[in-house]
């Protein structure tokens, strides 16, 4: 059976591991003006206050490593990433992931970064590992493997494990090692397509079989149009830890996912005598009578 492979990222200061045999790290997604209007506008404004306590809140309720995105339209972003990875870095000591399309932005957010990095993403797209891989090696970076490529998103776990062969194939001949590659095998709405989570899980199994690589996903996209997603979403992060997703892009704010997760981990045997999840139960009920 293929060895489960060690990814580790780091900040000046904090060290995370991530692994099958670990507790799940959780990636919090919410320092991102895609989709939320109140942090598009903060930025636009020159405003830092909510990415602060984004950082801060999601540290608290779980996440272990921050995804950090400051694409606002018409801005410098390279110079904004860097602002915005500085705030951070000043209320929280946890590793970062480098959320940006742009080559540009990206290296000067590695030039500053302070320890091992997590870059979200890369894909099989020729121009993509052409501009992004590079980078990921000259810093020593970690990166995010997107399982799509110049045409596009595989409709088969087959044809998606092959992109992800062809991006730690890529890597290699760069000298980045395959740990530092951690597989996104695209979680898509099943509101528009109904085998979406079929595949997703499948193409998980998939990787792990072939390569033992860490798999990652933005897990609530599967619900996106759908009523009730926070459930949906819960009862499918359960499900791709249990194929082998170790470190999922999400929001830990959300109980019923954090949850989720934390029932999972006990579930596969990562949580020693449930104290983990004895301590989250403690906190809810002291949170509840607050």
């Amino acid at each position: 059976m293929t060895e489960n492979l060690k990814t580790i990222l780091s900040s000046q200061t904090k060290t995370v591991e991530i692994h099958r045999d670990l507790p799940t790290v959780i990636i919090g997604e919410r320092i991102n003006p895609t989709g939320r209007k109140a942090v598009l506008e903060a930025l636009r404004a020159g405003s830092f206050d909510i990415v602060r306590q984004d950082a801060l809140t999601q540290v608290a309720a779980g996440a272990t490593v921050l995804d950090v995105n400051a694409g606002v339209p018409g801005a410098d972003e390279p110079a904004l990433l860097t602002q915005v990875m500085a705030e951070v870095m000043a209320v929280t000591d946890v590793p970062l992931s480098i959320d940006t399309a742009d080559p540009r932005a990206l290296a000067a957010a590695l030039a500053v970064y302070q320890g091992k990095a997590l870059v979200n993403s890369v894909n099989g797209e020729e121009r993509k590992l052409e501009s992004v891989l590079p980078l990921v090696k000259e810093f020593g970076a970690a990166v995010i493997a997107l399982c799509l490529d110049d045409s596009g998103i595989p409709e088969t776990p087959e044809q998606r494990l092959k992109v992800a062969a062809k991006m730690i194939e890529r890597a290699a001949r760069l000298g980045i090692p395959i740990e530092d590659l951690v597989i996104d095998p695209l979680a898509l709405t099943m509101g528009a397509e109904s085998s979406a989570g079929r595949v997703a899980l499948d193409t998980i199994a998939l990787v792990v079989k072939e390569f033992g690589s860490n798999i990652t996903m933005g897990a609530s996209n599967i619900s996106f149009g759908m009523p009730d997603r926070k459930y949906i979403n819960a009862t499918f992060m359960a499900m791709a830890i249990h194929a082998g997703m170790t470190c999922p892009i999400t929001n830990p704010l959300v109980p019923e996912v954090s949850i989720a997760i934390s029932a999972a981990d006990l579930s596969m045997g990562r949580d020693d005598y449930g104290m983990t999840w004895i301590r989250a139960y403690r906190k809810r009920q002291a949170a509840a009578a607050s």
